[in-house]
């Protein structure tokens, strides 16, 4: 009886746990719904996109490094420092240098557009290396994610123009960075077994950032920062502490506690945030097309996170 109980409760902890891990999601995707058009504020015309990389990531870095001095140190083996490097790579270094650059020659509608093509990345990734299961369910969801971004984003238009002459650099570049960030939550994960979160991300933004600096310092040199509006310096701050601290510390917590395919499902859900958001502030009003969306995403999130088919036993 008392081994029956321990493993009640042991179950109640871990599913307690995964519905923490779910609203860190949930905040991330709020934090990146934001982010397209903050970001898309401060380039280039205030910083250009490879010195807005350096700021996020010599920002993010010294963050994550400082507030790892609260817990305890744990040494990293020698055979995941490979792991670590590659995750640095492309979780920071080409991720974050591929969607500045990128977002800074489209649209925050299109690079939303093109960054739904992640979660499929993802689960084809998950499955070669990680070895998880293409459950029925999860494939589902994710095409249902894929509908319901694209059917909120386009608001019902039948054609696309993500590859239109004037954009279509800066959509392939976002496309790319989809891919990179794919691969970085493939990498990434499996060194969530070993180590706590904020000592496999503090070792990611440090090996990112000096991958950074030969592309990015001479841009983060030319930064005008007293010219720099008021309202620019805050939208510059939102980008280095949420989206890129917040988001990521918050995206790592929950890989310990569900798969990476979660994980990158929640993208779907960023144009839904920003929609809300956009209501919220009165710059647009509920419609039939939001909603049908956001009933589409929720019922996605369902089959990709939560269900469990039964089985006869």
């Amino acid at each position: 009886m008392a081994l029956l109980s321990f493993a009640q409760d042991f179950r109640k902890m871990k599913n307690q746990s995964k519905i923490y891990a779910h609203l860190a999601l949930l905040a991330v995707a709020m934090i990146y719904g934001l982010n397209y058009s903050i970001a898309k504020d401060v380039m280039p015309g205030y910083i250009e996109p490879l010195g807005f990389i350096f700021v996020r990531a010599i920002g993010a870095t010294v963050l994550f490094w400082l507030v790892s001095l609260f817990y305890p140190w744990e040494k990293i083996k020698r055979k995941d420092l490979g792991r670590l490097i590659l995750s640095g790579f492309f979780g920071v270094a080409l991720n974050q240098m591929l969607f500045f650059k990128g977002l800074n020659s489209t649209t925050p509608i299109n690079a939303a557009i093109m960054m739904t093509i992640n979660p499929i990345m993802v689960l084809a990734l998950s499955a070669i290396f990680l070895k998880e299961k293409l459950k029925l369910s999860r494939i589902i969801g994710i095409g249902l994610g894929i509908i319901g971004a694209l059917f909120l984003i386009t608001k019902g238009a039948q054609t696309l123009d993500v590859f239109d002459s004037d954009s279509s650099i800066g959509n392939i570049l976002v496309l790319l960075n989809a891919a990179s960030y794919a691969m970085y939550l493939t990498v990434v994960k499996p060194l969530m077994k070993s180590y706590k979160p904020i000592t496999v991300i503090k070792w990611v933004f440090l090996f990112g950032f000096l991958m950074v600096i030969p592309f990015g310092f001479s841009q983060f040199q030319s930064v005008n920062w007293q010219s720099m509006p008021s309202f620019i310096v805050w939208e510059v701050m939102f980008v280095v502490v949420c989206t890129t601290f917040l988001a990521y510390l918050l995206n790592v917590y929950a890989l310990k506690l569900v798969t990476s395919t979660t994980v990158s499902f929640y993208i779907y859900l960023q144009p839904l945030v920003a929609a809300i958001a956009a209501i919220a502030l009165g710059k647009d009003e509920l419609t039939l097309t939001l909603i049908i969306s956001a009933s589409i995403l929720f019922l996605g999130v369902y089959l990709v996170s939560f269900y469990k088919r039964k089985t006869n036993s």
